[in-house]
């Protein structure tokens, strides 16, 4: 859900020099090819800095048997190979016990193979020599985790994550568990606790609840060996899978007083509870500026339906617009981005028009018993420069058109592809049908590239997955959310829903936007406004973390069927000829049938529908601004008026239509 107060000093929308996306838009990554297992995580990179310890409850009650005739200990040991089995080659994983080496005793908690590169048969080694035998001092060795995982080098921020496997209470009581992990959880942001419970109930179930609440983590109930190795699984892959940011760092401060100033660019910063940042930006009279502000707490992490990131742009001491992203749903947290961008008015005469020092502000906002730890916070802002003397531009594209609900979307058999952790690697896909793989709490990322006068349509499938025995009704959802290149989250109007109960029977969700046009970003309405300007169109697929309590896979199949609609045409202007090589073209001739018109070659794809590179996307996160504002002459400033009246026409002629559903 999305709250937005445009105010009467500017257009809050969120801009991006297309015409300009080609200088600056980063390398693209590769396309997966077909596999049988096309879900296994991407490979772990030197600059991730994350990592993963296990804590294995080796007290004596795991010597007991399980219900199969093999104690708690073997099905732990071959829970543990299943998870190291499945995680990437080079992800840092290590591994400590506790109870394993003396009959009692509230010190025993040992590291039994380090947080290192992963050496998958050295893990094995080390679990398989691991005898059940004392008590249960969870506090402690909650500590001692911590302090097994390497701190990010460079002040990087990156997901490391205690994954704490008990079949019962801490029994040692000094110190308590729970506050040990509230304590380690607010101490900054990356950290988490997962806790799996291994045939618990009453007490020690709430205390292991307790933990990962406190911890910035989840909780998941394992009644049995299968159901062990499913939750370690899930957990351990989700912290392979942590979002990957890049940007400079940068300290918001909590007043005006001293914020520092942004160039256009891509930043890195945190921010708690119910504190605000603000940042310093310089504009001129004639440019137009964005900016994205994404939120990343650690995913299914404690949050209310109306926990919320807002980002508002001020001049003077009035307000240039503002815009409010919220959960929307209490399952768990997500990545939850908010947009806001200075336009230029038609007349050129109003407070946020001017030339001038502009504050950035984004806040969060979070209810008693929302996560408590800092989030880290992803900021990219983005300059464009207004058309050249002489250009007027196409008419502005206000309806969905086919491209609505009702639009055909490719069929046949999907290609398999891997989804990335962010906008950051977003792996590129285009006209045609796909098929992937999500973990509960998991959010995956695609990008579509778009042109002038196309539009990106298209529908997420939840696959009809095994449940597990289960008393009373469990439901979760699905959600996808479209973005704009310069990442405004665009909200379907009354077009789109964003999201669909899930069950692990078959679910879907449509999502697209309207038709790209330079002139959109002067319509009144908050799905068009933003759909200004071509180039890579960011797709996020959520799964809710309550998933882990229904599906009896690991993972939870998915198909996206993506359409890209109208011929891309080659700049802004009316009238503008139709591109060779255009965005949005299919990555397989195959995939649905149909080929790029104009040529071969589709966006840094080669005959065969292979990338062309394997980078992440560099410079501002891939959006392709140009991160510099233009230099505005007596020449540009003669357009602008010509552009105005033009889009003035175009508002009032729409505001004449009535509208259906869109």
């Amino acid at each position: 859900m999305r709250a937005r107060n445009h105010g009467r000093t500017a257009r809050a929308g969120t801009l991006i020099g297309g015409a300009l996306f080609a200088l600056v838009a980063g390398a693209l990554p590769a396309l997966a090819e077909p596999s049988a297992a096309p879900a296994a995580p991407r490979a772990a990179k030197a600059d991730d800095n994350g990592g993963l310890v296990m804590v294995l409850d080796s007290s004596g009650s795991m010597a007991d048997d399980d219900g199969t005739g093999r104690t708690r200990m073997e099905s732990a040991r071959a829970a543990v190979g299943t998870v190291v089995d499945a995680l990437p080659d080079g992800y840092p994983t290590g591994l400590r016990v506790y109870g394993a080496d003396r009959p009692q005793g509230c010190t025993d908690t040992r590291l039994v193979r380090p947080v290192r590169k992963l050496d998958r048969a050295a893990v094995k080694r080390a679990v398989a020599g691991v005898r059940p035998r004392g008590d249960t001092p969870i506090g402690l060795s909650l500590r001692k985790a911590a302090q097994d995982l390497p701190r990010p080098a460079d002040g990087a921020i990156a997901t490391r994550t205690i994954l704490l496997i008990s079949d019962g209470e801490d029994n040692c009581g000094t110190p308590q568990p729970c506050e040990v992990a509230e304590q380690l959880g607010g101490a900054g942001a990356g950290l988490r606790i997962d806790t799996v419970g291994f045939q618990v109930k009453g007490a020690a179930r709430k205390q292991l609840e307790c933990v990962a609440a406190a911890g910035n983590g989840r909780y998941y109930d394992a009644p049995d060996a299968k159901a062990l190795a499913r939750q370690l699984q899930r957990a351990a892959q989700l912290s392979a899978d942590g979002y990957r940011f890049r940007g400079r760092r940068v300290a918001g401060t909590p007043t005006t007083a001293g914020a520092p100033a942004l160039a256009p660019g891509q930043y890195l910063d945190t921010i708690g509870p119910g504190e605000k940042r603000y940042y310093a930006v310089g504009l001129d009279d004639v440019s137009t500026a964005d900016f994205a502000a994404t939120a990343v707490p650690q995913p299914g992490a404690a949050v209310d339906a109306f926990d919320a990131l807002s980002t508002r742009l001020e001049y003077d001491h009035g307000s240039c617009g503002t815009d409010t992203a919220r959960f929307s749903q209490k399952e768990g947290a997500t990545p939850l981005t908010s947009a806001v961008a200075r336009i230029r008015s038609q007349e050129g005469t109003r407070t946020c028009d001017r030339a001038g020092r502009y504050r950035l502000v984004v806040e969060r906002e979070s209810k008693k018993g929302s996560d408590a730890a800092r989030w880290p916070l992803e900021l990219v802002y983005g300059v464009e420069a207004p058309l050249g003397k002489g250009v007027t531009p196409a008419q502005s594209q206000a309806e969905y058109g086919s491209g609505g609900k009702d639009a055909v979307l490719p069929s046949g058999d999907p290609r398999e592809v891997r989804g990335g952790t962010g906008f950051n690697d977003a792996e590129e896909i285009g006209r045609g049908v796909w098929r992937d793989r999500i973990l509960p709490s998991q959010t995956l990322w695609y990008k579509v590239p778009a042109g002038w006068g196309q539009q990106v349509v298209y529908d997420v499938e939840f696959a009809n997955e095994p449940t597990v025995d289960r008393t009373g009704s469990t439901y979760s959802y699905g959600a996808s959310r479209l973005y704009t290149p310069a990442r405004h989250p665009l909200t379907g109007g009354t077009e789109f829903n964003a999201s669909t109960m899930y069950d692990g029977r078959p679910a879907a969700v449509r999502m697209g936007g309207v038709p790209v046009a330079w002139t959109n970003r002067y319509e009144d309405r908050t799905d068009v406004q933003p759909v200004h300007a071509g180039g890579d169109f960011y797709i996020s697929v959520t799964l809710g973390a309550d998933t882990a309590e229904i599906a009896e896979n690991p993972q939870i199949g998915l198909v996206l069927r993506v359409s890209v609609l109208g011929d891309a045409r080659t700049g802004p202007e009316h009238g503008a000829p139709v591109a060779a090589g255009k965005p949005g073209g299919v990555a397989d001739g195959k995939a649905d049938g149909n080929t790029a018109k104009g040529g071969d070659t589709v966006k840094g794809r080669d005959k065969k529908g292979d990338s062309t590179s394997s980078a992440d996307s560099g410079g501002t996160g891939g959006a392709g601004w140009t991160g510099v504002a233009a230099a505005a002459g007596a020449a540009v400033m003669a357009a602008v008026p010509a552009v105005f009246v033009y889009a003035r026409g175009r508002r009032r002629a729409a505001a004449r239509t009535t509208r259906g559903s869109a």
